[in-house]
């Protein structure tokens, strides 16, 4: 998905170039509360998003898996076979249906019985790379890449290995550039691939003392000797590639950059303060880091930020990694459509199954205006769609922002206020409902543990439903009684595309406040250009 931002203010102009989709924070542990990593983020595709939980798996010795792109891609190419691992791991991700032609399902992130968390976030090349890319283009794509590191990686450093052995091996069918952000008890990495068909990529480690927001993801500073450095991992030829093209002089006395040597060239563009959306990747690392000590809940406020969270989101995800913590206790957040006019809701991998409600359905799928429903689908289409019943919340609320958002958010965070109280705030707490389940386990009653937690995420589930429910009865009366209903004045119900402006709740943009508490903007404050109606 790409968009157009510009925004102007009484002091000049500010212009985010093309974006692509996601989010990713990372939170090291010296700066969160209970001494853990923190990962949390959004997805940002024109696409349906549901929750799925994945079994572990065993595979036989010549099992293979289909990777790569089709001719269908913004960037056409070949699938290809690669062999499948003997053994995969259980996980739990947000699917998606669409980007850039890429073949569905698409995993935009999850985490692993491991405790491996993993992110997609878009990461452009500069145009040369882009423009040298072969087509037909084969070798794994973003989503393969992250889907296998669930899959088989144990540790975040094993997961960039993985990846790094893949892309050299297979190669990576890009549509652009992608990078990832992996993160396991004790670190965090950032993966940047790069277009062009090279087998180009680099990784650098993020520190325990660190927050760095990927909106795109980006590495800097990047040392020539990487390979005798345990902070940083990348292809070989990383260095001596920039060198032979005249990207890079190693005479020139600048330390070599991997931003400004393999990322988008031009003069709006740095890698922390690009004007990407409504705030840089360093506004919301300084404001995130100004949180510290970061607990999930401050987590979750910044993810549910409507300068990050707006029609574009179509989730949220929080997950906090714990040391030596039973599988089946690993817990990570999903709201089922972004956050801003959704409920965070917890979901474990000792869990079998989601909600249908929370399941795939046909509400954005690609395909689905075209084609009827497979039979095989029909109980399950037949449900409500969790991410269509909060997308309704977000519309209604978007007419009105300052009147509708800080009461729908009051409600979203007291619904989620229950849910805390219920859990375990740390890994060793007595919250009843992971509590119980720990209990269960260490007295041998695993199964009971699993029927717990899954009793309560479904609960929790059907609750939110109900709420938002409410919220969209509520709002829908207040509209309409009240006089504020407008119908439509355009002859077309989708946007016009790039630079068009979409549904969003943002009324002001100092990065140090909620947005619903800043004024309405003002002649000496001009509009933005994705300002929702009746800001």
């Amino acid at each position: 998905m790409v968009n157009l931002v510009c925004i102007v203010i009484s002091t000049g102009l500010l212009i985010a170039e093309s974006v692509h989709a996601s989010y990713a924070f990372y939170v090291g542990k010296d700066l969160t509360a209970d001494g853990v990593v923190m990962v949390g983020g959004t997805g940002e595709e024109v696409s349906s998003h549901w929750l799925q939980v994945f079994p572990a798996a065993d595979h036989a010795p010549n099992a293979t898996i289909t990777v790569g792109v089709t001719e269908d891609a913004v960037k056409p190419g070949r699938l290809l076979q690669i062999p499948q691992a003997h053994h995969t791991w259980r996980y739990v991700s947000m699917e998606y249906s669409d980007f850039e032609g890429f073949p569905a399902p698409l995993t935009n992130g999850g985490v692993n019985e491991r405790g491996i968390a993993i992110r997609d976030v878009w990461a452009d090349s500069r145009d040369d790379l882009y423009d040298m890319t072969p087509i037909p283009q084969t070798g794994l794509q973003y989503s393969d890449l992250a889907r296998i590191v669930l899959e088989r990686a144990s540790t975040a450093r094993e997961g960039v290995e993985i990846i790094g052995q893949l892309i050299g091996e297979y190669g990576e069918a890009t549509y652009g550039g992608n990078s990832h952000l992996i993160a396991d008890k004790d670190e965090g990495w950032v993966v940047w691939e790069f277009a062009g068909g090279q087998k180009l990529w680099a990784a650098e480690r993020l520190r325990s003392d660190e927050v760095r927001v990927l909106y795109p993801g980006y590495i800097e500073d990047f040392p020539v000797d990487f390979k005798e450095s345990r902070d940083y991992m990348g292809s070989d030829h990383i260095v001596d590639f920039a060198v032979e093209r005249g990207w890079w002089d190693p005479k020139s006395g600048k330390p070599f950059n991997i931003f400004e040597t393999y990322g988008k060239q031009g003069d709006n563009y740095t890698a922390r303060d690009g004007g990407f959306k409504y705030m840089s990747q360093a506004q919301l690392e300084d404001v995130t880091r100004a949180m510290a000590p970061v607990t999930e809940k401050d987590l979750m406020a910044r993810v549910r930020d409507p300068r990050i969270s707006d029609d574009e989101a179509g989730y949220g995800q929080v997950v906090s990694i714990y040391p030596d913590l039973d599988p089946d206790l690993i817990r990570i957040w999903n709201a089922p459509t972004g956050s801003v006019a959704a409920p965070f809701l917890p979901t474990w991998l000792g869990v079998d199954a989601v909600l249908p409600e929370y399941g795939q359905h046909r509400y954005l799928t690609t395909g689905a205006s075209s084609s009827f429903l497979n039979p095989d689908f029909e109980l399950q289409e037949a449900s409500a769609f969790a991410g269509r019943l909060f997308k309704r919340v977000l519309y209604y609320m978007c007419s009105a922002p300052t009147v509708f958002h800080p009461l729908v958010t009051d409600m979203l965070v007291a619904f989620e206020n229950q849910t805390l109280a219920d859990l375990s705030s740390s890994g060793n707490s007595d919250g009843w409902v992971e509590g119980g389940a720990r209990v269960l386990i260490e007295k041998g009653q695993r199964a009971a543990a699993k029927k717990l937690l899954q009793f309560y995420a479904h609960t929790r589930a059907r609750d939110a439903l109900g709420l938002g429910r409410t919220m969209t009865n509520a709002l829908d009366a207040y509209i309409k009684l009240t006089g504020g209903w407008k119908d439509p004045t355009g002859a077309q119900i989708n946007d016009a595309g790039e630079g068009a402006e979409t549904v969003n709740c943002l009324v002001g943009f100092d990065p140090d406040q909620p947005a619903w508490k800043q004024p309405p903007p003002s002649s000496s404050k001009r509009r933005l250009i994705f300002q929702g109606p009746g800001a």
